[in-house]
């Protein structure tokens, strides 16, 4: 593949020095000392450095939050379960930090999970299935353990698209038969996008300092970016996936929610690190590189940039044209050298997309649930379970993606392996000679369009603007911040990088 005009400069580091500008630029809102909810990780430490807050008080004021707000009140419905050892860990850690000082930027800081990521502890580890109650893994996900050697209080696990969106093609974001209907804190009538709807509006909502959510394709993105946060969906193999229930080991990720960059990033930097659990685990070293030390405005200073303009869903929304076009000249203002525009071919991606979801899905799913200690055997099992019980498991919408993916032969197969080879030459060919003829650092896109209402007839129903399958697909990194709004709903966009050391 042809080399980028700048190698040796990480695509995800550019991309969040760009990010952390842009936030810079737009937001300086002042907040009141005694209110913890927009605090930074930064602000945070300090405190609790100075003897003015303890990480118990922080994760008991979250607590406080999400019963008062998410299970009561507005009943935003991001959170399935709460850690019930949260306090106990928290104070442990208070008490090292007295005795020898904080082990790092995440020290004390709550932090909120997927309901996808095992956790070893009094907490489930479901998708949100019904199907799946009960099951307590014997061991952490290796992102959990690195959390946890790092002094992350693991405050509760979060709502999701059941099965991570990957059940039904008529499916309601945010809706699983456990936690039930996650709701947008910018308007409880609207959808919180998916699968990490949960992981998202709990970091909005200011139900935690920092949240984990996972993406196959854009479920970390799309709820950032409807919730106004920040996302970032690393490259493939930054990040471990063992230990989390998947949906396609070519594209699964987990990554780092966050009201800001640098939050983003260090938490980023806690969940990074070599893992031979994982097929790709070798490809990163074990300490990660310092993101945060990065995030600069000089980032932008002769940075290119080009401005991705046939994404998914172009043109139908001329609000979302102006908020993109909006950023853009931000982005000149501050140094940034524009390409406008710029269009990338990625015919045949998509449908070959499709047929390798719907293989991976079930040979990784059988082979996490025998390897998990899970109360099911098999995706067949599952299939199975939710018929059996259609009232509760399907009342609004069916499992029309899981019966196909069960009809899938072995990886063996060629119409496998020859839709795996298409995606990835499809999409990886697309960004690196883009960004090669042009000499681009990154492309900018819409992420998507604004929250839609959540609809159990129809199912979600956006305006189709989305950019997150070219990173996705490729297996390259790309990062979503708030960039504007319309009538309040948020709108983000994205960076997305190029080449890295990505082997699939």
């Amino acid at each position: 593949m042809p080399m980028l005009r700048r190698p040796g400069r990480s695509a995800l580091k550019f991309a969040t020095g760009l990010l952390l500008s842009l936030f810079l630029f737009a937001c300086d809102a002042p907040v009141e000392q005694a209110d913890y909810r927009e605090l930074d990780i930064e602000t945070l430490q300090a405190l609790m450095d100075n003897g003015e807050l303890t990480s118990e008080e922080l994760t008991q004021f979250y607590l406080d939050r999400i019963d008062a707000g998410d299970r009561n009140g507005r009943a935003l419905n991001s959170i399935i379960e709460v850690n019930p050892d949260a306090r106990a860990i928290a104070a442990a850690l208070d008490a090292e930090r007295q005795e020898s000082g904080p082990r790092g930027p995440m020290h004390g800081i709550p932090v909120v999970l997927k309901a996808n990521i095992d956790t070893a502890d009094a907490m489930e580890t479901t998708a949100g299935s019904l199907a799946m109650k009960g099951h307590r893994p014997p061991a952490d996900a290796f992102i959990v353990d690195k959390l946890r050697a790092a002094g992350a209080v693991i405050l509760a696990k979060a709502n999701l698209s059941e099965w991570a969106t990957f059940r039904s093609n008529h499916s309601s974001s945010g809706w699983s038969s456990i936690g039930g209907q996650t709701q947008n804190p910018y308007g409880t009538l609207r959808n919180a996008c998916g699968s990490s709807s949960g992981s998202a509006v709990a970091v909005a909502a200011s139900l935690t300092s920092v949240a984990v959510g996972t993406e196959t394709n854009g479920s970390i993105v799309c709820p950032s970016s409807i919730t106004g946060i920040v996302g970032i969906k690393p490259t493939l193999g930054l990040v471990s996936r063992s230990g989390i229930i998947p949906i396609a080991h070519s594209q699964d990720t987990a990554g780092p929610m966050a009201r800001t960059v640098r939050d983003a990033a260090l938490l980023l930097n806690a969940l990074v690190g070599a893992d031979p659990a994982d097929p790709l685990g070798d490809t990163y070293p074990s300490t990660a590189p310092d993101f945060a030390a990065n995030l600069t405005k000089e980032a932008l200073e002769g940075a290119r940039i080009g401005v991705y303009r046939n994404y998914s869903g172009a043109g139908n929304d001329v609000r979302v044209d102006a908020i993109l076009d909006q950023t853009v000249a931000t982005l000149e203002a501050l140094g940034a050298e524009i390409v406008d525009p710029v269009e990338i071919d990625t015919e045949g991606m998509g449908e070959a997309q499709v047929e390798v979801l719907y293989y991976e899905f079930k040979a990784d799913l059988n082979a996490y649930l025998e390897n998990s200690g899970a109360p099911i055997a098999s995706l067949a099992d599952i299939i199975a379970i939710n018929a059996a019980n259609a009232a509760t498991v399907m009342p609004v919408f069916a499992q029309e993606r899981m019966l196909a993916a069960q009809a899938k032969g072995p990886l063996t197969e060629p119409e496998y392996l020859e839709a795996l080879a298409a995606s990835k030459r499809i999409s990886q060919t697309a960004i690196n000679e883009t960004l090669a003829e042009l000499e681009l650092d990154a492309l900018i896109a819409p992420t998507r369009g604004a929250a839609w209402m959540i609809d159990d007839v129809n199912g979600d129903h956006s305006t189709g603007i989305s950019s997150s399958s070219l990173a996705a697909i490729s297996g390259y990194a790309s990062v979503t911040v708030p960039a504007g709004d319309i009538l309040g709903l948020p709108i983000g966009v994205s960076f997305i990088g190029g080449e890295s050391r990505v082997t699939i």
